[in-house]
């Protein structure tokens, strides 16, 4: 007699613990793909609005004609946000009649650091769970399949013979949470590779720039009030 060893057909017949094994790799699957998918337009997004806005921050234009269109922008980039909370401490501290230099900048650096680490914590959210799908799927589909095999086995020894034909669908319905496993795994683990790179190298984005802006707001700390230089 044929056996139909098909995935389904194999999920269909396993046991209830490694059916249910499946499922939860299955629906780990489905979130890791709906993470990755939302994490690689989120940080296509975040790259492309943050080159744009150095383009513009480099054209020269006026600080505080360049702060007043970023502030309370909707959907702005992370260099944005960043330029805008050094830029308004900035000019708060102006505005206390703070005229120490040093005060000035430290002010400022302090605004943007915060803001960096803001920005830093939400593109690395769900970046764990990515990591956590790739390292504990193997080992839980590992478990289904030992499972599946001790249940095969102690099936088998109520069997008076014992052929290949009689092995084989148990051994591979246990099998099966293995494979679904490492299908979990290793998107998951691709994933987290590649948008920690791109995470790192946005990082070093922002962190060159909070250091060239500061530059450029030491240079206008002597500058009075409302005649900020562009960037040049």
């Amino acid at each position: 007699m044929n056996q139909d060893l098909s995935i389904v057909s194999l999920i269909m017949h396993a046991s209830l613990p490694v059916q249910l094994v499946i499922a939860g790799l299955v629906g780990m699957s489905l979130a890791s793909w709906s993470v990755i998918f939302s994490k690689f337009f989120a940080l296509s997004k975040i790259k492309a609005g943050n080159e744009a806005f150095e383009a513009e921050f480099w054209s020269g234009k006026n600080l505080n004609e360049l702060y007043n269109n970023v502030n309370g922008k909707q959907g702005s980039a992370p260099l944005e946000r960043i330029f805008a909370a050094g830029m308004r401490e900035f000019l708060k501290l102006r505005e206390r009649r703070v005229s120490d230099p040093s005060a000035l900048l430290d002010g400022a650096r302090r605004a943007m650091r915060a803001s960096f680490q803001r920005e830093l914590d939400a593109m690395e959210s769900q970046l764990s769970f990515l990591a956590s799908v790739g390292s504990v799927s193997p080992y839980v589909g590992l478990f289904g399949t030992i499972w599946g095999i001790m249940h095969a086995f102690v099936g088998l020894s109520n069997l008076q013979q014992v052929t290949l034909a009689t092995v084989a669908p148990g051994i591979a319905e246990a099998l099966v949470a293995t494979a679904i496993g490492l299908f979990a795994a290793i998107p998951a683990v691709l994933g987290f590779n590649r948008f920690a790179r791109q995470i790192d190298r946005s990082a070093i984005t922002m962190e060159t720039f909070i250091e060239e802006f500061s530059n450029i707001l030491q240079r206008n700390a002597g500058t009075p009030s409302g005649h900020q230089h562009g960037a040049d």
